[in-house]
């Protein structure tokens, strides 16, 4: 599974890469990382990053984050991870939602939830589910079903394509979309159709730094060296901390014969892994 550097998650998570190693560090990520060296995330710790991002947003302090996901930790059976929940806030409460039961995290009190939960197994399902008033459409926005394959990314990339490619149909030019779109295509081994939805993203947003370093991995994959190092520069223009372009784009240049550039890259990779 592909994983994502610091200045990565702080794109799409839209926050700093201080706040990202900060909330990292809360949410006891990366354990095992020897200090000064840089944190690496998959996907499912962009779910957990996400819920922390939003409970802060929600006045939970750094301090009750942390011992809240330590007391969470605790409660789950070995092997079962933190993604596998919702984390969320109720009425400053840190809560945790696992199918139809609900807890507070903090002291253990559990109640039952008796609402209507949202059924994130059939996205087509979406639209037939929810009644419509006659003269308004109450038909899933593009944004939300973006936000539903990022959550189903992880442990269901089928159910996730499907929400992706509902959402791009709403709203062609939703970059983001198309960047985990194509990111679930290249996981799969099609990388022509990977290809094309970075290139689809770009188009939307020519300075998406995710969607150019993505792209330049397909063409490399495909053979396109020179194609890929272009890719590569177009992510550096974008976001000049995006380390793991500078080291792909190290070796790029030694086949090309310029030895001088693949150091250059090279050290400005160990620079910002550093700092990162």
């Amino acid at each position: 599974m592909s994983s994502y550097s610091t200045p990565e998650v702080a794109d799409l998570l839209g926050i700093s890469p201080a706040r990202v190693r900060r909330l990292a560090r809360s949410a006891r990520l990366n354990p095992g990382r020897a200090p000064g060296t840089p944190y690496t995330f998959e996907f499912r710790d962009l779910v957990l990053l996400r819920t922390a991002v939003a409970l802060e947003e929600a006045g939970i302090t750094a301090h009750r984050l942390l011992r809240s996901i330590r007391s969470l930790d605790a409660q789950l059976p070995s092997g079962r991870p933190l993604t596998a929940l919702r984390i969320t806030s109720e009425t400053g409460e840190v809560v945790a939602v696992d199918d139809d039961l609900v807890w507070n995290v903090e002291s253990g009190q559990t109640r039952l939830r008796f609402e209507e939960k949202p059924d994130d197994t059939a996205v087509a399902e979406i639209s037939r589910r929810r009644p419509r008033r006659r003269g308004t459409d109450r038909s899933p926005r593009p944004e939300d079903l973006y936000e539903l394959g990022c959550v189903l990314q992880a442990d269901d990339p089928l159910k996730a394509e499907a929400a992706f490619r509902q959402a791009l149909e709403g709203d062609p030019e939703l970059a983001d979309a198309a960047v985990n779109l194509g990111w679930i295509l290249h996981e799969r081994g099609d990388v022509e159709g990977a290809e094309a939805e970075y290139r689809r993203a770009l188009a939307a947003d020519p300075a998406h730094p995710t969607a150019a370093f993505n792209l330049g991995v397909a063409l490399e994959d495909r053979g396109a060296a020179e194609e890929a190092f272009e890719a590569y520069r177009v992510a550096i223009d974008a976001d000049p901390l995006l380390a793991d372009a500078y080291f792909n784009l190290s070796p790029l240049c030694e086949r090309r014969g310029d030895r001088a550039a693949a150091l250059r890259y090279l050290r400005s990779y160990s620079e910002l892994v550093r700092i990162g």
